[in-house]
C-alpha cells in the first residue's frame, strides 16, 4: 500500500471536529421550527448537523411536509443562530485540539477553518479553542452555495495558496465527506459528531479516525 504524501494544508470543519457543539446545534434548530410550524425530531436533524442551514431548513420542511414560504429558509437559518448564540454561551472545545492545532502551527503547516456555520457562531467557538490567533475561517456567508457544496473548501485552499488535491479536509459530517470529494481533498473523517462511521465511508471517507488525536499521530511529516 502506498502511504499518502503530506499534506500541504490542512482545513478543518467546526462544529463537532474541532468543539462540541452538534447536541447544541440540535438544540438550537430544535426550538426554532415549531415557530414555523414543523415537527422536527432530533434523530432526524441530527444526520443534517454540518451542511448549510438553508438547506438544512427546506430538507427538514420537506421531509415533514411543510411549504416554506420564499425566503422563509434563510429566516429559520438566522433564528437558529441566533438561538445556537443564546444555548452555545461557553462552547468545549474537542479533547487534543488546541494541542493539534498549535502543533500545525508552529509547524508551519497551513490550516483554516472551513464551516457552515454564520460568522459570529463561527467566531465564538473559534475563540473558545484559546489559541494564540485567529486561524482563517470560511463560514456560511463567505459562499453563495456553503456544504454540501464544496465553495468553502476551495475558497480557503485558495486563501491558503494550495491545490486543493494536496490539502486534507477533515469532519464529522456525510456533508463534509461530501464536500471534501467534490473539491479534489482527500476526506478525513472523525467520529466526534452525529455520524456512523458506515455512513462516513458510504459518503466518500478516505480514513476514518474515532478521534482528532489519533489523526493528529498519522499526519505524515514529509
Amino acid at each position: 500500500m502506498t502511504t499518502p504524501r503530506a499534506p500541504r494544508a490542512i482545513i478543518f470543519d467546526l462544529d463537532g471536529t474541532l468543539v462540541d457543539t452538534v447536541g447544541t446545534r440540535v438544540d438550537s434548530w430544535m426550538a426554532v421550527f415549531p415557530k414555523h410550524g414543523i415537527d422536527s425530531e432530533p434523530a432526524f436533524l441530527a444526520p443534517l448537523m454540518g451542511s448549510d442551514g438553508k438547506y438544512l431548513a427546506r430538507m427538514t420542511a420537506e421531509h415533514y411536509g411543510v411549504e416554506l414560504k420564499p425566503g422563509e429558509d434563510a429566516e429559520i437559518d438566522i433564528e437558529a443562530g441566533d438561538e445556537f448564540r443564546v444555548l452555545n454561551a461557553d462552547p468545549r472545545p474537542l479533547p487534543g485540539v488546541h494541542d493539534l492545532l498549535e502543533a500545525l502551527t508552529a509547524r508551519g503547516m497551513p490550516w483554516a477553518v472551513a464551516t457552515s456555520s454564520l460568522p459570529d457562531d463561527a467566531r465564538g467557538s473559534v475563540e473558545s479553542l484559546k489559541l494564540h490567533e485567529m486561524p482563517l475561517i470560511c463560514d456560511g456567508a463567505d459562499v453563495e452555495h456553503a456544504k454540501p457544496a464544496p465553495d468553502q473548501l476551495l475558497k480557503a485552499a485558495h486563501l491558503l495558496d494550495v491545490d486543493p488535491a494536496e490539502t486534507r479536509y477533515v469532519g464529522d459530517s456525510r456533508w463534509d465527506m461530501v464536500a471534501s470529494k467534490a473539491a479534489g481533498m482527500r476526506a478525513i473523517a472523525v467520529l466526534t459528531g452525529a455520524t456512523t462511521k458506515p455512513v462516513l465511508v458510504e459518503a466518500g471517507a478516505d480514513v476514518v479516525y474515532p478521534t482528532l488525536a489519533e489523526f493528529a499521530t498519522d499526519i505524515p511529516s514529509d
